[in-house]
């Protein structure tokens, strides 16, 4: 038995009145998707447990078999293991957005505003560029980097910041695709209630910010893309902190393999902390442009070795953060036709049953531009067994009439494993 577990992120939605009332999913053009649910079980997932934030890290955490409530201690070490950077003690790791941060009207000029007037234009710095963003971040890194503060370049707007001593652990901080559209100094990190030594971090960290944005604003990176009708990437926000996580080895729990594909450190260091070997896509980005064919390529190639391959597509989620339905639409339908669909014609070729499990990790309606908690649609196939529930489409509606009915997301890679053994 094989086992396919494709995740759109994002890629549920509320009804957009552009669409009619319809959700994307309900508005796309995914006839493998539509495929898929006609002839396998549906339901709705809860990939978010109560009291947690709906954040890719505790939704995809949930996906791949991990129950936040035992497993969880923040996005951040997530994301520092895919990078290589090795977390010990009480390191404590904060993701580092490269930000655009400009008028209330959303334009950003050649100086840019005075800090205390400055908005939240765009959480990606406009999607910077890898080669870009590194020389921002070895600014940084050579104006705030001490023995307490380390800055560690990523890939395109995220980046990782390393403080000791559980620095600023109980301060509170805002992840930036939260805020677009607001005024910066009114979600700078802030201290706990009644807590001294997480006020006066809080200041440290406020005034790393906004030094951050005079550093920034003017470096030779961002005034070129300025002059090229780009967004700059003027700033750095701090969020997402926590220290190194202890996960139990996937194949330890499931005597299963598997791998990982996605352009997303979050989603490589749950790979990496789950013992999954985790596969790099040359021109995998994370968004619209990213390398589909070279996924599905790496995906069915993983297959040939290993039990499970998940394959995490980001660009629905970064669409819905920007609020465009257009580019939403687009994603949703690029990974139905470039990624589930030479996937599932792989997957009916082998000479053995496979599972294909389709799902979002949570909700990123475009209307709101965030995350949501809500309940998500899924979908389980299997190439030797079709089961019809009676659900004719996938999406947010349709699928509550599914077999499957409402399941705690951590137990969707239990019960696939079940059905193998049933």
């Amino acid at each position: 038995m094989k086992y396919i577990v494709i995740i759109g992120d994002g890629m549920a939605d509320l009804p957009i009145s552009e669409l009619d009332g319809k959700t994307i999913l309900q508005s796309a053009k995914k006839p493998t998707m539509d495929y898929l649910a006609k002839n396998g079980r549906t339901g709705l997932a809860m990939t978010v447990p109560e009291g947690y934030p709906p954040g890719s890290d505790v939704a995809n955490m949930s996906i791949f078999g991990y129950d936040p409530a035992v497993y969880y201690t923040g996005r951040s070490p997530l994301e520092a293991l895919s990078m290589g950077v090795t977390l010990t003690g009480n390191d404590l790791a904060f993701r580092t957005n490269l930000i655009t941060i400009g008028n209330a009207d959303g334009t950003v000029g050649k100086d840019g505003p005075e800090l205390d007037d400055a908005y939240i234009v765009d959480y990606s710095g406009g999607h910077i560029s890898s080669d870009e963003a590194k020389e921002l971040i070895e600014a940084v890194e050579k104006e705030f980097g001490n023995a307490d503060f380390k800055f560690y370049p990523g890939i395109s707007y995220r980046h990782l910041l390393v403080a000791q001593d559980d620095y600023g652990k109980e301060c509170m901080f805002t992840p930036p695709h939260d805020i677009t559209g607001q005024k910066a100094a009114d979600y700078f990190p802030k201290g706990k209630e009644g807590d001294s030594a997480s006020a006066d971090a809080a200041d440290v960290y406020t005034q790393m910010m906004a030094a951050s944005y005079h550093l920034l604003k003017d470096h030779p990176v961002n005034q070129k893309r300025i002059a090229e009708g780009k967004l700059p990437a003027n700033c750095i926000w701090l969020w997402g902190q926590g220290n190194a996580p202890k996960f139990e080895l996937f194949e330890k729990i499931h005597q299963k393999t598997g791998a990982v594909i996605s352009a997303v450190d979050l989603l490589k260091g749950i790979g990496i902390c789950a013992g999954l070997d985790v596969i790099d896509v040359e021109g995998a980005t994370g968004f619209l442009d990213t390398n589909y064919k070279g996924k599905a390529d790496a995906a069915i190639e993983a297959l040939k070795t290993k039990d499970f391959v998940f394959v995490h597509i980001e660009a629905p989620d970064e669409c819905g953060h920007i609020g465009d339905y257009k580019k939403k639409m687009q994603a949703v339908e690029d990974l139905d036709s470039k990624i589930i669909a030479p996937l599932l014609e792989y997957a009916k070729s082998l000479d053995e049953p496979c599972q294909i499990l389709v799902m979002p990790d949570h909700p990123t309606p475009v209307a709101l531009k965030t995350h949501t908690s809500d309940p998500i649609p899924f979908v389980l196939y299997n190439t030797r067994e079709e089961n019809a529930d009676g659900v004719q489409t996938f999406d947010e509606d349709s699928v509550k009439a599914g077999a499957m009915g409402t399941v705690y997301a951590p137990n969707l890679i239990s019960i696939m494993v079940k059905n193998e053994k049933e």
